[in-house]
């Protein structure tokens, strides 16, 4: 009998050591931001101030990671309100593409604690893959919540011009180039 159970405890163990690990986004300790150059001369920042994103991973070096994310592009926020309105109606026009989407199609260990993450980004209501550079800061125990929380920093560039935004305008003004950057804690589930 005790053969049998610690056989059942094994198998058990075994599976749950398996088993996949789902975090969600802790929207608290979670930033989405992005930075363009204007007149080739500064720098402007903003964030999407509301957005989603889940992580989910059966192996501890997360080599089997599928990460997908959402954010509203309304909630696009440069601080500078006349700025908004514009990048809201004429650049990004969300009235017919309110949001932008992020699935991931791998993500690989480089070395350590730095991975490269590849997938396809919708913006715009146009789909093109993408490749972010990702460092894992590490995990720890949520003293509040008691559970276990990851931490990355994701960084990357694009091309406005491949999704179609603000083609009319000038290269001089604002680059064509945007710079991405995500910092994120995912919670398990």
């Amino acid at each position: 009998m005790k053969k049998i159970i610690l056989i059942i405890s094994a198998f058990v163990f075994t599976v749950t050591a398996m088993a996949q690990n789902s975090y969600s986004l802790d929207k608290n300790h979670a930033r989405l931001s992005f930075s363009v150059l204007h007149f080739g001369i500064s720098h402007i920042e903003g964030i999407f101030k509301t957005f989603d994103a889940t992580f989910v991973s059966t192996k501890g070096d997360f080599s089997d990671a599928k990460i997908e994310m959402t954010a509203d592009v309304n909630s696009i926020n440069t601080e500078v309100e006349m700025r908004d309105k514009d990048l809201r109606d004429n650049w990004f026009e969300t009235k017919k593409f309110p949001s932008l989407a992020f699935k991931s199609t791998s993500f690989k260990k480089v070395s350590g604690n730095i991975y490269k993450l590849k997938g396809n980004l919708t913006l715009h209501g146009i789909t093109k893959p993408v490749d972010f550079d990702v460092v894992f800061n590490g995990k720890a125990l949520n003293p509040m919540s008691k559970k276990s929380s990851l931490g990355f920093t994701i960084s990357g560039k694009l091309n406005r011009i491949d999704f179609g935004i603000a083609v009319k305008e000038l290269p001089s003004d604002v680059s064509n180039k945007i710079e991405l950057k995500s910092n994120v804690e995912f919670i398990i589930n």
